[in-house]
């Protein structure tokens, strides 16, 4: 079955066929998508879902920096918001509207500009709004929903909602959003501050991620989420996993919570060290680790 709109609507956005999903990860791994569709804008978005055929399964994304797929790739669309939804702007004096395109640090950066303070953190955040309300992405001891005042979702019927923090169960890096629903946009609420304050603290904690995280390196972020009074980094790196690898894919020796793609990994080369890491720290440490990283699409 054909999975595109139907032939009488043509969007404007850009529409591609096999698209390779290494262009859109951060890890760079990934088969091609069936179709990749950039937006032009939210009513192209709207458009191209109202008439998108039935049953055509849609996946979103931001910057794919907490997502690996597999070397079969995607069936069905993937919908790619960055690039389209970067507006971000002030509501008034305390209050920002976020569009899901948004990266994190452009965040911490117009929230210090505007002299305003409690969005610092996102300077920590790879990824985009869209992907950080998905997962209540956090760093530096802030959580995005910390701050979420309200936010706007889209259905795959084309639908806008907006929706309230109070409808959603949120925690530790997990959010229940409706599997039908994807997150256009939101407001954060901050308090006054002194913005050469701001930008001091920010350069601070990028030195920080700079010195304790392997940024130069092909790689997701986090792997696994932290369990519940420990680090998932001490309970890897307490099994001697450090450095550890399956074909191109390796551990980190600078943060083990983090693996690396060393240059011609696969997508099952990073899947199956990261099976090798749960199952060592199961058995030697009695702990199963939960991925805090999203794996989508097929193997090949």
């Amino acid at each position: 079955m054909m999975t595109s709109p139907s032939a009488s609507y043509l969007p404007r956005g850009e529409l591609r066929v096999n698209e390779p999903m290494s262009k859109h990860t951060s890890w760079r791994v990934g088969g091609p998508a069936d179709q990749f569709f950039i937006p032009a804008d939210r009513d192209d978005l709207i458009q191209f879902l109202i008439n998108l055929e039935p049953n055509v399964e849609v996946t979103w994304i931001g910057l794919g920096s907490n997502l690996l797929v597999r070397d079969g790739g995607i069936r069905g669309v993937v919908i790619a918001t960055h690039g389209c939804f970067n507006s971000i702007e002030l509501v008034n004096r305390n209050r920002i509207y976020i569009e899901s395109g948004v990266p994190g640090a452009k965040i911490a950066r117009f929230s210090v500009g505007n002299d305003l303070t409690g969005a610092e953190f996102f300077a920590g955040i790879p990824g985009t709004f869209g992907g950080a309300l998905a997962m209540n992405a956090g760093a530096f001891g802030g959580e995005t929903w910390d701050v979420v005042t309200k936010v706007e979702t889209i259905d795959t019927s084309g639908k806008t909602i907006t929706r309230s923090p109070m409808e959603f169960e949120i925690g530790y890096r997990t959010v229940s959003l409706p599997r039908d629903e994807w997150f256009l946009s939101g407001e954060i609420l901050l308090k006054p501050g002194d913005s050469e304050e701001g930008r001091k603290r920010i350069r601070q904690l990028l030195s920080k991620r700079s010195d304790t995280q392997p940024i130069q390196i092909p790689n997701a972020g986090s792997v696994f989420r932290n369990p519940d009074g420990d680090h998932a980094a001490r309970l890897i790196e307490s099994c001697g996993l450090k450095g550890a690898r399956k074909g191109r894919a390796s551990v980190s020796t600078l943060h083990t919570n983090f693996i690396l793609n060393e240059g011609g990994a696969t997508a099952t080369d990073i899947e199956h060290l990261i099976e090798h890491v749960r199952c060592t720290v199961q058995e030697a440490e009695g702990v199963e680790l939960e991925c805090e990283v999203r794996i989508i699409g097929e193997d090949r």
